[in-house]
């Protein structure tokens, strides 16, 4: 069993594309920031010409799991985990049989 690290960027990245399939515009008109609060954990703020949402794990757990899917061809169901590392920032780490 090995580790896929997934960097911050590409959480971003997929949080962007489900948001732009989901409201039917490009994922450049998509801002995410990326958040860690020792008592609330994970959480996004999502900013679209639509407004403001504020995303919490799960959210952020199912953005990735279809870009996972979608882009990585994995199985995005084999031990996600979102994790922080202060110097590097939010990453997610993805088990998987090589």
């Amino acid at each position: 069993m090995q580790k896929l690290i997934i960097p911050e960027e590409d959480i971003v990245l997929a949080i962007c594309m489900y948001i732009a399939e989901e409201q039917n515009m490009s994922a450049d008109d998509v801002q995410v920031e990326l958040f860690y609060d020792d008592y609330t954990g994970f959480s996004a703020e999502v900013v679209t010409s639509s407004g403001k949402q504020e995303w919490m794990t799960k959210q952020i757990i199912a953005a990735l799991r279809k870009w996972i899917k979608e882009n990585l061809h994995a199985d995005p169901y084999a031990g996600l985990k979102l994790d922080l590392d202060r110097r590097n920032g939010i990453y997610a780490r993805l088990r998987y049989n090589s």
